[in-house]
């Protein structure tokens, strides 16, 4: 019970809860970063074949 008092009173645990909220964000936001890049590189290599 303490850890979980510790974890949303204490400055440390803030900063704790926030990088582990961020990095499942920045996994998702990097995944479909990528992956719009990927498509875009496959779509202007078929535009150069074509």
């Amino acid at each position: 019970m303490k850890a979980i008092v510790d974890l949303f009173s204490t400055d440390y645990g803030l900063l704790s809860l926030a990088v582990l909220l961020f990095i499942p964000f920045m996994a998702w936001w990097f995944y479909r970063f990528f992956a719009r890049k990927m498509e875009e590189s496959e779509r202007a290599q078929q535009q150069r074949r074509s």
